[in-house]
């Protein structure tokens, strides 16, 4: 499925779509992006092991989160999992840009995925972190949900690897993006 624009208006057909495809291929966990939890809450009840990944602490500001830690309670008692860590396309890569300049194979390789949009670069990135933190399960196919600014827009089947064997992660099909990006 294509959507016309990217953006949050597209947030619950994604997550309709993306249920559908982990309910027809018996996928049993989901990793979604959240910066402030909304998009995560749409999950709650969907009986699906749901990881919600979030911004770094310090995105926003020295020592800043996003999200409030009532919502990471309520996303927790609600059994979802809330990852707050280090983006896996930025990292100390993104302090050496900022305090020297230039471009780093990580960002190269960030800017390669959004060819495909900002959404799908997301869901690549926050599945390797759900693996990395041992979350989801090695070795598995998971529905990544990830999008271009606030919502959801765009949604995947993916099998990560993780961080230290990248190149390992598959794609296995794009349920949803945003045609315009």
């Amino acid at each position: 499925m294509h959507w016309d624009k990217k953006g949050p208006d597209n947030t619950d057909k994604t997550i309709e779509a993306a249920l559908a495809r982990a309910a027809e291929l018996d996928i049993q966990n989901i990793v979604v992006a959240s910066s402030t939890g909304a998009t995560a809450k749409k999950l709650i009840n969907c009986d699906r092991n749901v990881v919600c990944v979030s911004y770094h602490a310090g995105f926003d500001g020295p020592g800043m989160r996003r999200m409030t830690e009532d919502v990471m309670q309520e996303l927790k008692e609600n059994g979802i999992n809330v990852l707050i860590t280090t983006h896996l396309l930025a990292g100390v890569d993104r302090a050496i840009r900022n305090k020297f300049g230039g471009v780093y194979p990580s960002e190269i390789m960030a800017q390669t995925l959004r060819m495909l949009g900002q959404g799908t670069k997301v869901c690549v990135e926050i599945s390797g972190m759900a693996l990395d933190a041992g979350l989801i399960p090695h070795g598995k196919e998971i529905i990544a949900i990830g999008g271009s600014a606030k919502g959801a827009d765009t949604a995947v089947v993916i099998a990560p690897a993780h961080s230290n064997q990248f190149f390992d992660t598959k794609v296995k099909e794009i349920i949803c993006k945003p045609r315009e990006f």
